[in-house]
């Protein structure tokens, strides 16, 4: 199973996310639950990479592994908060159709 955490700060903005795990639901490198898991954290990573107002660190030490954490200022408020609503909405759905294979917790600080 794939174990996701995510934290949102007070605002609902995403701060950091890890997961860790193998998904299980297909041979490997065919596994769409890993695959689309893999996408959304990867996409998410370098969206907010590079944007003015954001710094993020990451990154993904070996197989089955990743993490990201990200602080903002004002000018980058805006953009994080939209990506990490993306960010959770498609985790949570890849969560809920493949309850057995991947598990989202999000904790508030």
């Amino acid at each position: 199973m794939i174990e996701i955490e995510a934290v949102l700060d007070a605002d609902g903005i995403l701060r950091a996310c890890k997961a860790s795990g193998h998904a299980k639901a297909g041979k490997e490198g065919e596994d769409i639950v890993c695959a689309s898991v893999s996408f959304l954290l990867g996409t998410a990573f370098k969206t907010i990479s590079g944007r003015k107002g954001i710094t993020v660190r990451g990154g993904a030490p070996k197989k089955g592994q990743f993490w990201l954490e990200a602080d903002y200022n004002n000018e980058g408020r805006d953009f994080l908060s939209t990506a990490g609503i993306f960010l959770m909405e498609g985790l949570q759905s890849i969560c809920q159709d493949y309850p057995k294979n991947c598990k989202l917790t999000i904790k508030r600080v």
